[in-house]
């Protein structure tokens, strides 16, 4: 049986409070006038107006005795009745006539085959992402509201939901196992075969998690991309079933052990073990990706590092120089001493790139030879390059014949890698393969380079809805942020504003005692003097102390849970009902385990036999993700959004970002050196509310640049906390960002580090101003950009909105320059704006 707290199915809160009395349970006008015309006496019509305003609240009629006593005085006082009046919904007869007279009056579809008929499409269509029963019925009550159809009984949606849900997934395994012929079937189950002595079996082989980017694991893991191809292209199995229904499956198969599989019928064997390896394969591609560029960017980090090392020597070669060549004669030790000088002359750290990428220059080799790039431009220079270093991999010459385009090259990559021999112009092999790599590693991380079969590293541009899909919403959108509908509108919009603030400020300059400009242009704000604690703080912290009593942790959860029911969403990945009575005890002692990094075996050591370590980690592996972790903390986000108290700390509409760093194991992909905090580990990138509850966690390596999640925990919020201006530190902005945040309705509000040396952009190159000149240079808006590429920008925020991209998705390629990139040319002169105003 599917519990009722896991759904959505409307029920009476325990203890209504006066808000939620006063806000949905009081009389209308237009209900009062119902009741007068439809009841006579006031018995009639008090039980009429409970019914009307209990069906309004719940989309059902619920026996008239569990209609709670808080909500029948409330009605009772705003209709101004005696205490001692009993209301007339005893009678059967009475009921039914005050019944049939609500759904004529609210228009409710009430035909009860109408309404299954309604509640099966529903099911059926959320089906085929969906897994757990609870979601079903929440699927089909939304739908059932929109159609206003009066609710069925629990017990009716429940009984369908499973019914639905074992013929959707008996369906989706017979047509997995009906693909697949005899000899792979027996090649699957071979998989979770022990073999004799062997304790563990190749299930523990699919699920292995990646290590961290050394090359030794880089070159293990294009291995197990190898093995994992050879079992068989998993693709055209898994054709049309939805992406989220198949990482439900495959999250299901990791969460199983091999014995647990033999458990299921053929058939659901099949099937999760072809998700799993189809989810394995697409994993292992983005996280080989993500090793090849944390292991190129090494290398170029070593190459800067040689540069500057050999800067620091070169002044005393070069006051060396003429006292060795007098000295000695030394004319040969001189030309070499002056060829390692030159090789660096221009600030160029390529030529020294090559001597940490030879033991590098196998494994790299197997990654592009293994993956399938795919440039998402029409320029194929790049694409073609790869294949003449590839053709050109096992040649021992020095100098390769200039037969390919180098135009994605810098000047100073074509300084290193192009030589003029015998009047002839000639590729150096060696760095022409470094050059290539280099390049491969900046258009994967732009997104001008995607791979075939991967997620993260897919053309993102697949991922947008067309404009044909987003044209119909532009109009909605629009109004809602109050931006004009065309392309010109739009820049003008944007001109006139920074056009006015510029002049305001210009004008108001002279009143401005905080904003200092020197003689040479450079702004700076003065130091805001710090407000004096009032009288008394001190003795109110103490008198806080002595009457807040401390409190067990576990203790805490368990009241928490009591008052907001969070672990109703934990449970197994079947989406079944947990088996044990003490489920829930079981799951609170498990978020304890993990949440305060004790872990399953020193947990235990507390729990004197109530739980082993076993049975916490199997727990954290079969009933928790992210996705009901997430929800759970939206449960307790907004429990706490109710309480009056933390209003007063801030207006809800303000949220501040910040990382903190956090130890985790070395041998971790995400794991990484921060640079200056010092030790390894992750980032665990917060949203906090100016409520003071935090809203949205997500970890990130040390080296990744803030700003590229700063948006993500504003649109994956669901609470009822809705804040529309974000405030971080100088890791939180960039250009794009800026013109991401603008357009998505986000005030972005960052304390910005030596802002003095970031440019401001004149609305046009006319616009001079009396005071504030000097801040501007020569920088003007790119009006142009932003107009042709309007469409795109739209295209999106949109996207955006509808769940189909995350904004970390697309600024990982949008915060690095490219001038292949045209959109992320348009959100950088956006966000030139937005960061200017």
């Amino acid at each position: 049986m599917t519990s009722i707290e896991r759904t959505a199915y409307p029920r009476f809160t325990r203890a209504p409070s006066v808000k939620e009395l006063r806000e949905i349970y009081t009389p209308t006008s237009t209900d009062i006038a119902f009741v007068a015309t439809t009841a006579r006496g006031p018995a009639q019509k008090f039980g009429l107006m409970i019914l009307l305003k209990v069906y309004q609240r719940l989309g059902y009629f619920p026996k008239p005795e569990t209609i709670p006593g808080a909500i029948i005085g409330h009605i009772r006082a705003v209709m101004k009745l005696p205490a001692d009046l009993v209301p007339d919904i005893a009678s059967n007869h009475t009921l039914y006539r005050y019944y049939a007279a609500i759904r004529e009056h609210l228009e409710i579809q009430s035909e009860g085959k109408h309404i299954r008929h309604v509640a099966a499409q529903a099911m059926h269509q959320a089906a085929q992402v969906m897994e757990n029963p609870a979601d079903l019925i929440s699927a089909a009550i939304e739908i059932l509201v929109k159609e206003h159809c009066e609710l069925p009984g629990f017990s009716t949606l429940e009984r369908m939901a499973r019914r639905i849900r074992n013929l959707v997934n008996t369906g989706i395994y017979q047509s997995v196992a009906d693909r697949l012929t005899e000899a792979e079937q027996q090649a699957l189950f071979s998989l979770i075969a022990r073999d004799g002595a062997e304790s563990f079996t190749a299930l523990n082989r699919i699920k292995e998690a990646p290590k961290s980017a050394t090359l030794t694991h880089l070159d293990e893991w294009l291995s197990r991309l190898t093995w994992l191809q050879s079992l068989g292209n998993m693709q055209p199995l898994v054709e049309g079933l939805r992406y989220a229904k198949v990482k439900h499956l495959a999250e299901e198969a990791h969460s199983l052990h091999a014995t647990n599989l033999w458990d299921f019928a053929a058939s659901k064997r099949l099937t999760l073990l072809v998700c799993l390896i189809a989810q394995a394969q697409v994993s292992t591609r983005d996280e080989i990706l993500q090793m090849f560029t944390k292991r190129m960017s090494k290398l170029t980090s070593r190459a800067k590092e040689e540069l500057e090392r050999l800067r620091e020597g070169e002044r005393s070669t070069s006051e060396h120089l003429v006292e060795v060549l007098e000295r000695e004669g030394g004319a040969a030790h001189l030309l070499e001493q002056c060829e390692q000088v030159a090789a660096h002359h221009g600030d160029r750290y390529q030529p020294f790139v090559w001597r940490y990428y030879t033991s590098h220059r196998k494994a790299l080799f197997r990654v592009i030879k293994t993956l399938e790039f795919q440039s998402t431009t029409s320029d194929q220079a790049l694409i073609d390059a790869m294949n003449f270093i590839i053709a050109h991999e096992q040649d021992p010459k020095k100098y390769l014949e200039t037969t390919i385009d180098l135009s994605f090259a810098s000047k100073k990559w074509l300084r290193t890698v192009m030589v003029r021999r015998k009047s002839k112009s000639w590729f150096i092999r060696q760095h022409l393969e470094t050059c290539v790599f280099s390049y491969v590693a900046a258009e994967l991380k732009t997104g001008d380079l995607c791979v075939a079969g991967s997620e993260q590293f897919a053309d993102y541009r697949e991922q947008l809805l067309s404009w044909e899909e987003c044209e119909p919403k532009v109009a909605e959108y629009c109004q809602r942020l109050d931006l004009p509908m065309t392309a010109e509108g739009f820049v003008e919009h944007l001109r006139t504003r920074l056009t006015e603030v510029a002049a305001n400020v210009d004008r108001t300059r002279p009143e401005n005692r905080e904003l200092i400009i020197n003689e040479r242009g450079e702004p700076s704000l003065k130091r805001l003097q710090a407000k004096a604690a009032p009288q008394g703080l001190a003795q109110l912290e103490e008198a806080l102390r002595e009457k807040i009593p401390e409190r067990h942790l576990l203790d805490v959860l368990a009241r928490i849970d009591h008052v907001t029911d969070f672990t109703r969403h934990f449970g197994p990945l079947s989406g079944n009902e947990p088996k044990t009575a003490d489920a829930k005890v079981r799951q609170l002692l498990t978020i304890f385990a993990y949440g305060t990094h004790l872990g399953p075996h020193q947990m235990t050591r507390h729990l004197r036999g109530a739980l082993n370590a076993d049975q916490i980690a199997h727990l954290n592996r079969r009933h928790f993700t992210a996705e009901k972790l997430e929800a759970a903390i939206r449960d307790i986000v907004n429990r706490f959004h109710r309480f009056t108290l933390p209003r007063y700390w801030g207006d809800e509409k303000r949220v501040a970002a910040d990382g903190t760093q956090y130890e985790l194991a070395e041998e971790n992909l995400l794991v990484e050196r921060h640079i200056r905090y010092g030790g390894y580990g992750g980032i665990a990138y917060h949203h906090v509310s100016d409520t003071y509850i935090l809203l949205f966690s997500h970890f990130i390596a040390c080296g990744v640049w803030e700003a590229i999640y700063i948006l993500d925990g504003l649109i994956r919020n669901r609470s009822t906390i809705q804040p529309t201006t974000v405030h971080a530190d100088t890791q939180g902005q960039n250009l794009p960002v800026f013109g991401l945040a603008y357009l998505l309705g986000i005030k972005l509000m960052p304390r910005i580090r030596n802002w003095k040396d970031l440019n401001f952009y004149r609305p046009s190159r006319e616009a001079h101003y009396e005071h504030i000149d000097s801040l501007f240079g020569d920088n003007v808006v790119e009006w142009d950009l932003i107009q042709t590429h309007w469409q795109d920008l739209l295209r999106v925020v949109i996207s955006i909105q509808e769940g189909k991209v995350l904004p970390s998705m697309l600024l990982r390629k949008l915060t690095t320059y490219s001038h292949k990139n045209r959109l992320y040319q348009a959100f950088h002169a956006l966000g030139s704006v937005e960061r200017t105003i």
